[in-house]
């Protein structure tokens, strides 16, 4: 038996995520199709996002309905939102994850650059909230995760575009839930720490980076995708209903 929560709100309900192929948009996936969610989603990675459908076929849940989509391509991607509202019924549920932390020096970024990478990294974020807004207002509310980073609090080197985008996400989500709160549709925010995907620990995890790591955090343990994805359940579930307008740190306890 599983130590952690199970969410009865979360069977059969209607779940979209961005960046679902990989990483921690993975275990995210994973975790609510083991909830009974109808999970739809989108990434550019089309071979490991059939593996990760398969996978979960095979393990008996339901299978996540998935689109190969560049989330840059607002008019492709918020088709693809509506094929899985179209499938599954209105999305109650949005998860906002896709990113991408390239590092940059600024004397390099030009402002195709820079527009570039706000698409990749905060303008999707806002056009899938458009997309699903009106679904979620008709079924008398949903919950909206956005994900911002813990980069721009560690002021890390070389990712100044990157943080900028990541900071906005949290004043974008404060001014929506604003705006969408009078619908029942609640927006927050999760602010993730060093999130060991096989991605992070090809290209950064040295022993040396992972000993400052753990002097920084308060818990001695490295963060992995669950723990992310774990707390996106408890966001998106009723046990949060009236949680909004707010942000939260899975990092350790990081300085």
């Amino acid at each position: 038996m599983s130590k952690f929560a199970s969410y009865p709100s979360l069977a059969g309900r209607v779940v979209f995520v961005s960046g679902g192929g990989s990483g921690i948009g993975a275990s995210i996936v994973e975790h609510f199709a083991g909830q009974g969610a109808k999970v739809g989603f989108v990434d550019i990675d089309e071979p490991a996002s059939k593996a990760l459908v398969e996978k979960l076929g095979a393990a008996g849940y339901p299978p996540p309905l998935f689109a190969k989509c560049d989330v840059r391509d607002i008019a492709a991607y918020q088709s693809a939102i509506n094929a899985v509202a179209a499938k599954f019924g209105p999305v109650t549920v949005l998860i906002n994850n896709a990113a991408r932390d390239d590092r940059h020096d600024l004397a390099d970024v030009t402002p195709a650059f820079w527009d570039e990478r706000i698409a990749v990294n905060l303008r999707h974020q806002y056009f899938a909230i458009q997309a699903v807004a009106p679904g979620m207002k008709k079924a008398g509310g949903g919950s909206i995760v956005n994900f911002s980073s813990v980069s721009y609090h560690t002021m890390t080197p070389q990712l100044s575009v990157y943080q900028a985008a990541k900071a906005a996400v949290i004043g974008m989500t404060r001014g929506l839930a604003r705006d969408l709160g009078p619908d029942g549709i609640r927006l927050n925010a999760i602010t993730p720490g060093w999130i060991m995907t096989q991605r992070q620990i090809d290209l950064w995890l040295t022993p040396e980076a992972e000993a400052a790591l753990m002097m920084a955090q308060c818990l001695k343990e490295k963060v992995y995708p669950p723990d992310i994805a774990r707390m996106a359940l408890w966001l998106a579930a009723d046990d949060s209903r009236l949680v909004t307008a707010q942000n939260f740190v899975v990092d350790g306890g990081r300085m």
